[in-house]
C-alpha cells in the first residue's frame, strides 16, 4: 500500500468518524412518551391532595398526548407512595405529584424512612406551587383568632383535641403547642375531610390542614381559617394572617412538585419539566392555585432539586424545636 493510499484511508476513516459522531442521534424527549404515563398520589382520592394531582393530569394530556393514569397510593404518611416511586423503572412514566416538603419531612418522622436519603431516591423534575398549612375551626365555634382558640385550649388542658392528616400539619401543630403551652391531643386521619364531621360535631376543637381541604370548606361556610404557617402572607389570600404574626413563630412552607425516580434521563426531566411549567404559567392554572392557597411556582429541576435537598436538612430542625420523636 502506497504512502499516498494510506493517508487517503485514514483520511476517509477520520472523516466517517466525525459524521457518525455529528449525526443526529434519537433524542430521549422525542420519543418520550410512548406509552401511557401514570401519576402517583400519596392520599386518598377527593382530599385536597387528589384534586391538584388530577387537575395537573387533565391538563397535561393534551400536551404530552397520552392517556394519564392517576393512581393514589395512599397510606404511611406518604411513605407507601414515595417507596413505590423510587423503586419504579427511571424512564418517565412514573411521576410521583405529591408534596416535595412532605417528602422531606417524612426523613425525620419515621424512624426507618422508606429510603435514608429522599435526595438520592427522588429527582424534582418541576416545582408547582408554594402553599401554607392553615389553623380552621368550626365556622360557628366562637374563636376569632388563634388567641382565642389559645385561651379556651388551655382552659381544656389534655382534654382538648385537634385533628391533622399530613406531616406537616403534625409539626405545625406541635409547634404551636410548643409556643403556646397548649396540651392538646393530635388526632391523626387518613385524609382531612374524614376530620371535618368530627369537627363540627364538637369532638375535635381545631385542626391543622392543607390548603386545598381549608379554602374549599371555608368557601362552603364549614369553617373558619385563622392562620397559616408560612412566615409571611402568600399573595393568592394576602387576608389570612400568619400564626407568626399572632404569636406563634413559624415559617412552614410546603410545596408539591412532579417528581421521578433518581435516574430518570435528563432529557425526560426537562420534557416533564416543560409539560408542568407550561401549565403552571396558565391563567387558569393561577385561578385554580390561588383558590387552593397556594402561589405558583415555576422552577428548573435543579432549583427543584436544591429546595428538596434545603427542606430534608430545616426539617431535622423543625423536628427538634417541635420536640417530636420519630415514629416506628
Amino acid at each position: 500500500m502506497t504512502t499516498t493510499r494510506r493517508q487517503f484511508l485514514s483520511v476517509a476513516a477520520a472523516g466517517a468518524a466525525t459524521a457518525i459522531a455529528g449525526a443526529p442521534r434519537p433524542a430521549l424527549a422525542q420519543q418520550y412518551p410512548a406509552q401511557d404515563i401514570h401519576f402517583i398520589g400519596a392520599f386518598p382520592p377527593g382530599s385536597g391532595s387528589d384534586v391538584l394531582v388530577r387537575y395537573y393530569a387533565e391538563k397535561i394530556r393534551p400536551i404530552a398526548n397520552r392517556t394519564i393514569v392517576v393512581e393514589a397510593k395512599s397510606g404511611a404518611g406518604g411513605n407507601i407512595s414515595m417507596s413505590y416511586v423510587a423503586r419504579s423503572k427511571p424512564d418517565g412514566y412514573t411521576i410521583y405529584v405529591h408534596a416535595g416538603s412532605a417528602v422531606a419531612a417524612n426523613m425525620w418522622l419515621y424512624k426507618q424512612p422508606p429510603f435514608p436519603d429522599a435526595g438520592k431516591a427522588l429527582q424534582i423534575a418541576a416545582t408547582l406551587n408554594r402553599q401554607p398549612f392553615m389553623m380552621v375551626v368550626d365556622a360557628k365555634s366562637p374563636y376569632q383568632s388563634v388567641a382565642d382558640v389559645t385561651k379556651a385550649m388551655k382552659e381544656k388542658g389534655t382534654k382538648a383535641t385537634y385533628a391533622t392528616a399530613a406531616p406537616t400539619a403534625t409539626v405545625m401543630g406541635e409547634l404551636y403547642k410548643a409556643a403556646t403551652g397548649v396540651q392538646a391531643v393530635e388526632v391523626v386521619y387518613k385524609n382531612a375531610i374524614d376530620s371535618l364531621n368530627d369537627q363540627l360535631a364538637g369532638t375535635i376543637d381545631y385542626a391543622m390542614c392543607d390548603p386545598v381541604y381549608s379554602a374549599a370548606q371555608q368557601r362552603e361556610g364549614r369553617l373558619r381559617i385563622l392562620g397559616v404557617s408560612t412566615g409571611q402572607r402568600l399573595a393568592a389570600n394576602p387576608a389570612w394572617p400568619t400564626m407568626a404574626e399572632q404569636g406563634v413563630p413559624m415559617d412552614l412552607t410546603g410545596w408539591f412538585a412532579a417528581m421521578v425516580p433518581q435516574g430518570t434521563p435528563r432529557p425526560i426531566v426537562d420534557q416533564i419539566n416543560r409539560w408542568f411549567n407550561e401549565v403552571t404559567a396558565q391563567p387558569e392554572t393561577r385561578q385554580f392555585l390561588n383558590n387552593a392557597g397556594g402561589d405558583p411556582w415555576i422552577s428548573t429541576p435543579d432549583e427543584g432539586q436544591a429546595r428538596l435537598l434545603h427542606d430534608v436538612a430545616a426539617w431535622q430542625d423543625y423536628m427538634r424545636i417541635a420536640k417530636i420523636e420519630p415514629q416506628g
